[in-house]
């Protein structure tokens, strides 16, 4: 081969290696790290020292009546709720939606130290050598909340425990309900997380007077451990919406609403009108109603029958949000009742003969609709609703 073939055949070599770097250069996959608290665990904790395991189950040894509560609470059905489980089924949902369901990394399958190119959809995870399938199963348990650097966290640094103990009343404030209670973020066009409860309390009427805990922890005055001496205490239900995760299933509700109905006589003469009032105000609650889940909604149901149960006269209203999923996540409207605020609803009707009637008045508070339901294949045994309101009253028209 000649000196001058064998130059432009290194050239050519030469090229096509630098071509080859620079296409494996613009190939290459960068990876982000986590930045967001939502996009992390709480990292791995040992158990602490005096402790077998970092269950709640194990809590409850000692702990008896909080643990009975926290069975009560939707934090204990925070991973095996039927609506999440199917939510993660998804191919839209990312890794991310589980850490505020199952905060400690201890809960989770796998690690997650990274996103490829800051795609929430790419994470970079390895088997989590310390996963426990029990503690998952668990939800947001006590550890979720008193466990933080491989020691016990509490409000008094009582000296009494016979497991590590550190006292530290500002890390268990409203900020520790509010880092999962108030998350709002566009994920994706389709998947937006809308949780603003921290927010609305922030802009209500009780801000710097009562906090999450002066409601849903409401405190007592208990023995913390049988034998130890009473103290001040809270009840942990985490009391909220009522709704049962399950048929026939322990809950403990709160309710923000007052409701206040209009006077109604017993008897008309026909031709009289009758006009009857129903008043929801968010008298108790510090944030708006409903609050979280987007889905939520209340059902406000007049009717009017005759002694046949046949319908004579309706009406029906709703508060709550209404969303588009898709193509995009877009919210088409909004009454929510803000604190403090009221709204009535009204049902007139010109009494045309003489009968007996039923006025039926009802309120019920609604997880999600039946066709988000049974999109998400979810059946009976999930209740989609309780009541919080209901009245009678009998009418006769002469």
């Amino acid at each position: 081969m000649s000196s001058k073939k064998l130059f432009y055949l290194s050239l050519v070599v030469f090229v096509g290696i630098v071509a080859y770097q620079v296409y494996l250069k613009a190939t290459e996959k960068e990876v982000k790290p986590l930045t967001k608290t939502w996009e992390k665990a709480v990292p791995h904790q040992q158990v602490p020292k005096g402790l077998a395991s970092l269950s709640a189950k194990q809590c409850g040894a000692c702990h008896q009546a909080h643990y009975e509560e926290w069975q009560y609470s939707t934090h204990s059905h925070a991973w095996t709720d039927k609506q999440f489980q199917a939510e993660l089924k998804k191919e839209s949902s990312p890794y991310l939606c589980i850490n505020c369901h199952i905060p400690l990394q201890n809960q989770q399958e796998y690690i997650v130290s990274g996103l490829i190119d800051g795609d929430i959809y790419q994470p970079v995870k390895q088997k989590n050598p310390h996963f426990d399938r029990e503690l998952q199963q668990e939800g947001i348990n006590c550890a979720s909340c008193h466990v933080r650097d491989n020691v016990v966290i509490g409000t008094t640094g009582t000296v009494k425990a016979p497991h590590a103990t550190k006292k530290d009343p500002q890390f268990l404030s409203e900020k520790l309900c509010i880092s999962c209670h108030n998350a709002s973020a566009v994920v994706t066009p389709t998947l937006v997380c809308t949780f603003e409860t921290g927010d609305e309390w922030k802009k209500g009427p009780f801000y710097g007077k009562k906090t999450c805990i002066s409601c849903h922890m409401e405190p007592v005055e208990r023995e913390v451990v049988t034998g130890y001496g009473k103290r001040l205490s809270h009840l942990h239900y985490f009391a909220g919406s009522g709704i049962p995760k399950e048929k026939g299933a322990k809950t403990k509700g709160l309710n923000g609403l007052s409701f206040t109905t209009s006077k109604l006589a017993t008897t008309y003469k026909v031709g009289e009108e009758l006009d009857y009032q129903l008043t929801l105000k968010n008298e108790f609650a510090g944030h708006r109603l409903p609050t979280g889940d987007p889905e939520r909604y209340y059902a406000i149901l007049l009717e009017l029958v005759n002694a046949e149960n046949k319908v004579i006269a309706s009406k029906s209203d709703r508060i709550g949000e209404k969303w588009e999923w898709w193509p995009a996540a877009k919210k088409l409207s909004d009454n929510n009742l803000n604190p403090g605020e009221e709204r009535s609803f009204v049902l007139k009707q010109t009494l045309k003969s003489s009968q007996s009637l039923t006025l039926r008045a009802k309120v019920t508070k609604h997880r999600l609709n039946q066709e988000s339901a049974t999109y998400n294949k979810l059946d009976s045994s999930y209740p989609l609703s309780i009541t919080v309101f209901e009245k009678e009253y009998k009418v006769l028209v002469k």
